[in-house]
């Protein structure tokens, strides 16, 4: 990818997503510009670990990078574009990973038509397994979506979707990993109280959700589909996911996300006030 990249925060996020373009050669440490707001130890640790350039200078990196990611938290979103709005010309693609914030927000405080692309990607990103979604502002191009799909896609798989769907990703897949280390928590315990030694009954419980996954992502099958293959009549399957229902699991998953994807549109508004 031609030009300069520039990271503005240095958390989880944007180390998992700087290894994942590293990775794949999407730029050239010589040609990444990362900066935050005030820990000078992230930024020695970035330099020092992927060989890429840091700046306590937001002028010279929104100057230097065609392309810039923020990833900061959301409560430290409007100061950010404050800071930088002067620099920042028609001609940067901005890529924002902050929960809650609207691409018009961005717009908004930057006063001028900017490319923005939103996306929500998820913690799995550290594996290189995200499930990403993004979007596109009033004033991104396909070359904006572009640059963004490739970007994400070192780290997992991505979607395209129309940016009101977002609270509904960021409750299904953006929340969605919490879920189901929920239900590992709870397959482990169980385990436990029907024989298994802890590690045995962990590592048991991980595998079988992993395979799972996998077995459902290569097959292409619908989940429904593979749930009634291993589903005998009258067998320990069935037992099993009688009781589950019985005991409301689906609603509860349901009920989970409708929750999360409220509270994610609760979260923009106080956001964008």
């Amino acid at each position: 990818m031609e030009g300069s990249l520039g990271i503005i925060g240095a958390g989880s996020m944007a180390e998992a997503l700087l290894k994942g373009m590293l990775s794949c050669q999407l730029f050239s440490p010589g040609n990444i510009f990362v900066i935050n707001r005030k820990n000078d130890e992230r930024l020695i640790f970035f330099k020092e670990n992927y060989g890429v350039n840091t700046t306590r200078d937001y002028r010279e990196l929104v100057n230097r990078c065609a392309i810039i990611i923020i990833a900061v938290k959301p409560s430290d979103m409007g100061e950010l574009l404050t800071r930088i709005q002067e620099h920042v010309t028609r001609n940067h693609i901005i890529i924002s990973v902050a929960a809650g914030i609207h691409t018009s927000f961005i717009e908004k405080r930057l006063k001028k038509k900017v490319q923005v692309v939103r996306a929500m990607p998820n913690t799995s990103c550290q594996v290189k397994e995200s499930a990403t979604a993004i979007s596109r502002g009033r004033f991104a191009g396909d070359e904006a979506v572009k640059v963004a799909q490739e970007i994400f896609s070192s780290v997992g798989k991505v979607v395209i979707v129309e940016e009101h769907a977002l609270d509904a990703v960021t409750a299904l897949s953006g929340s969605g990993p919490a879920y189901v280390y929920l239900m590992l928590e709870a397959m482990t315990e169980a385990g436990i109280k029907v024989g298994l030694m802890r590690e045995v009954s962990q590592q048991l419980a991980i595998q079988t959700v992993f395979g799972a996954a996998k077995m459902a992502m290569e097959s292409g099958e619908a989940p429904v589909h593979l749930r009634k293959k291993v589903t005998s009549p009258g067998g320990t399957t069935m037992a099993g996911i009688s009781t589950l229902q019985q005991m409301g699991f689906t609603a509860s998953i349901m009920e989970a996300i409708r929750c999360a994807a409220e509270r994610s549109r609760q979260m923009m508004i106080e956001n964008s006030r």
